[in-house]
């Protein structure tokens, strides 16, 4: 959510940001329109009950004297009636610059690339080298039911499609994978929070994925709940209506949840193995900062997310997300991306975003200053990272040529 009034006295950021994102229905006009009317409501309602105020002390004081003030009583009753109803206008005013401003995105941040699609992204760098094979690599999805450690087959059975099941080693992985990076960001630094997987619509919306892409999400209308697609939505909000302590800054939180997805709009893509299903385990890293650290902290859980690739001797490269291909919440995006020899491609497994003040002004998350002011404080989060999918990458990187794959070192301990 953004500061309306900002935008209205400085409109030329929002509409460089919705130019660059692709949003060509801005409706502005409207917006300065319902801005100038609330400002004119409420500049008369202050001078009507600033009348009223005024009025009542002199006629008090004539009733107390004994004089009639029957006449003047009853404009009274109908001042307070005018005020009433534009008190009830305000309300209207609010509402709709409420429903405005959220379905409005962040505003982009500098550094942050013009571009009309994925293929824009800015490479930054490439970390690690490429595995070269003897033979003709497979993709994670034939290794696995080869094995008969990952088996789509039962998974569709009991889900429908983009649904998988583990057996054996496969689920012993998924779980070392889950420990092993929540020691890692543990290391890093991270406080490992428990959290529910059902929320309610308020921390929907707090994060941004309510209202405006609301049938994107798996809800229960009937209890007012949502699967959460991510740990972000749950643990930004722990500190939702709260006000925070500066010396208690940056907080750094992570959480081990399964994640929901109805991945709408991606038919036809990657159907098979572990890359777009509806629901995947991640480790996720949320930090709460300071509006002058969160660029370094940024920078921070980047790096903190890049140590489990490395430490996993995963070849990935390092990309800036274009205008375009940035999240409606997000300032400023990197993306990681992991090299998949079977697939012979790239694929995403981690983003790390700063949304800046976005959404705690949605959810108004603040911190007193020494100053004894109550200032937002700026929301950062990140995959630490996607399991199904690493667990993917470790397959297709470590595989042999007579259909097996090695362990990395690191996670020999997790498996006994």
């Amino acid at each position: 959510m953004l500061d309306l009034n900002n935008i209205s006295q400085n409109p030329e950021a929002l509409i460089k940001t919705l130019e660059h994102r692709g949003i060509t229905e801005t409706h502005l006009e409207n917006l300065n329109a319902i801005i100038s009317k609330k400002r004119e409501l409420q500049s008369s309602g202050d001078n009507m009950r600033n009348l009223r105020n005024q009025v009542s002390k002199e006629l008090g004081i004539r009733k107390s004297k004994g004089e009639d003030i029957t006449k003047e009583s009853h404009d009274m009753k109908e001042l307070g009636a005018k005020i009433k109803d534009l008190e009830a206008e305000l309300e209207k005013l609010e509402i709709e610059l409420m429903d405005f401003n959220l379905h409005l995105p962040n505003l982009l941040d500098a550094e942050v690339p013009f571009g009309k699609s994925e293929e824009d992204n800015k490479i930054l760098r490439t970390e690690g080298e490429k595995k070269n094979f003897s033979f003709k690599p497979k993709p994670h999805f034939e290794i696995g039911e080869e094995l008969g450690i990952l088996d789509f087959v039962r998974g569709v059975k009991l889900s429908g499609g983009r649904a998988y099941t583990y057996f054996g080693l496969g689920a012993k992985l998924e779980r070392a994978l889950m420990n092993f990076m929540l020691d890692t960001q543990a290391a890093n630094g991270y406080t490992e929070v428990w959290v529910p997987m059902l929320v309610n619509d308020d921390c929907m919306k707090t994060t941004g994925q309510f209202p405006k892409f609301k049938d994107e999400y798996y809800r229960i209308a009937e209890d007012g709940l949502n699967l959460i697609p991510t740990a972000e939505v749950p643990l930004t909000n722990l500190y939702r209506d709260e006000i925070l302590k500066e010396e208690d800054l940056p907080i750094s939180v992570m959480a081990h949840t399964s994640c929901f997805r109805r991945e709408a709009g991606s038919y036809g893509r990657d159907t098979k193995g572990l890359v777009r299903v509806h629901q995947f385990q991640k480790i996720e890293l949320v930090k709460f900062s300071k509006p002058e650290d969160s660029e370094l902290e940024h920078q921070k859980m980047l790096s903190h997310a890049e140590s489990i690739l490395k430490k996993l001797n995963l070849h990935y490269r390092v990309l800036l997300l274009c205008s375009k291909d940035t999240s409606s919440s997000s300032s400023k995006t990197y993306d990681l991306e992991v090299w998949m020899p079977g697939l012979n491609r790239y694929m995403e497994i981690s983003s790390i975003s700063n949304f800046k003040d976005f959404q705690s002004r949605r959810g108004k998350i603040r911190y007193k200053n020494k100053e004894g002011k109550n200032l937002l404080v700026h929301t950062l989060n990140g995959s630490g990272l996607a399991i199904g999918r690493t667990l993917a990458a470790i397959i297709e990187n470590n595989q042999t040529e007579d259909g097996k794959f090695s362990i990395p070192d690191v996670l020999q301990k997790y498996l006994g």
